[in-house]
């Protein structure tokens, strides 16, 4: 099963050089997912999947503000016994859709690709403003919603494992 799983560049870069990535929730395409999109293509529901990682990444962006405002979202592939589905209590809205638990560390060495937001001078502007408005967007801010919203506008680029480095650096 492909996951998602949300992170920063100051935690991959630990991963980097610890080898793993201590991040136990994950997105996949999930029944819920599914569900939700009414979808059979596979490519669409994992897109899903990787923007609902993108706007978790910006959440944990919001608990460290010494790290750079980049969105990063981990891509690999887990068996499927390696994921659990969400049951905490959160309430379960359309961003918390296709949101698993993953059983054990991420390995970063079966990776398949990372995926980051450009160092444009426009997409970090817009990722510092959704990463400030994201607890007021999850609380109902209409306002707030609209300058995530704006992050979300901007696509991640993709980068193959053996480009951590430079990403990192």
């Amino acid at each position: 099963m492909r996951v998602y799983v949300p992170t920063t560049l100051a935690a991959l870069a630990q991963a980097h050089r610890g080898g793993a990535l201590e991040q136990s929730a994950a997105y996949a395409v999930t029944p819920a997912l599914r569900e939700w999109y009414v979808s059979d293509d596979l490519e669409e529901l994992e897109y899903a999947a990787l923007v609902r990682a993108a706007q978790s990444s910006l959440r944990l962006l919001a608990v460290d503000p010494r790290t750079p405002r980049r969105r990063v979202v981990v891509a690999l592939d887990v068996p499927d016994a390696a994921v659990q589905p969400f049951t905490g209590d959160e309430y379960q809205d359309q961003a918390s859709l296709g949101r698993v638990v993953l059983a054990g560390p991420v390995v970063l060495a079966k990776a398949a690709a990372v995926h980051a937001d450009a160092e444009d001078e426009e997409v970090l502007e817009d990722v510092g403003a959704a990463v400030a408005a994201i607890a007021a967007a999850d609380a109902g801010d209409a306002d707030a919603q609209f300058s995530v919203d704006g992050a979300e506008d901007h696509e991640l680029l993709w980068y193959a494992t053996q480009e951590i480095p430079g990403l990192i650096g």
